[in-house]
């Protein structure tokens, strides 16, 4: 394979976890391994010095848990560093993990498993993109009352879900943008999709081809239309027909 050296940083509260994957990397030499710690308080300090391009990291530690390391951290990381989270909870976060861009080990791995890992971490390191599947991912994953980073023509802004009461798509400009409480519209960047934002909370509910709606500001379905809390109810919006049953199927689980 190529003479190019990706670097590793392992994050696990137990001393053996860590040893064991040491010790399963030493198969693969297109690996350097540039750092170890059982605290999540030296984890942050490490991946942001060290920059890593693939990093190990345990969903559950005594400190906090790895998905909150990583949105301490999300603003700081503008690198293409890939995430394989490592649990030894069967059922914890694992149906989000299949399907986001992060990988994952559960303890005990076998060592064909973490193969299959490393084959597709090599795969996607080599795409030009991978640089944004980190913040996009994570948003994803966040609980619904965490902030997230939008993608934005310039980068990545910072939002709670608080601040965005819908999504419009601009015909003219061909572009989502996010109408915020103090009524600014944030423009998205260019090749976000309606699936995109949807991505981004359970809470956003597509009402038409060119609004997507924040259910929490959502106040009563009134005929074809529905009306925001303020200070969103002076925007008229229409349900179109296509997506009326799953905003009322949404609706009725709030």
């Amino acid at each position: 394979m190529k003479d190019q050296k990706y670097t590793v940083v392992i994050i696990d509260d137990e001393k053996n976890c860590i040893a064991n994957i040491r010790h399963s990397l030493k198969e693969f030499p297109e690996l350097l391994l540039v750092g170890t710690t059982q605290s999540t308080d030296t984890g942050k300090k490490l991946i942001v010095e060290q920059q890593p391009d693939l990093l190990f990291l345990d969903v559950e530690m005594p400190e906090q848990s790895g998905l909150e390391l990583l949105d301490e951290l999300q603003e700081r990381i503008s690198w293409p560093m890939q995430v394989v989270f490592y649990t030894a909870y069967e059922k914890y976060l694992l149906d989000a993990l299949r399907a986001s861009a992060f990988d994952f080990l559960l303890k005990p791995y076998q060592e064909s498993e973490l193969r299959l890992v490393m084959n597709r971490f090599f795969k996607s390191a080599t795409q030009a993109q991978v640089h944004n599947y980190f913040h996009e991912t994570l948003a994803q994953l966040l609980p619904i009352n965490e902030s997230f980073m939008i993608a934005t023509p310039t980068g990545y802004q910072k939002l709670g879900l608080k601040q965005i009461g819908y999504f419009q798509h601009q015909k003219d400009k061909k572009q989502w943008e996010a109408v915020l409480t103090d009524q600014t519209q944030l423009p998205l960047k260019r090749t976000t999709t309606g699936d995109d934002i949807l991505k981004y909370s359970t809470s956003f509910v597509q009402i038409n081809q060119h609004q997507i709606i924040n259910l929490d500001y959502l106040s009563f379905i009134e005929g074809k239309s529905c009306l925001l809390l303020p200070p969103f109810q002076a925007m008229p919006l229409e349900i179109s027909r296509k997506y009326m049953k799953g905003l009322q199927e949404k609706f009725e689980l709030i």
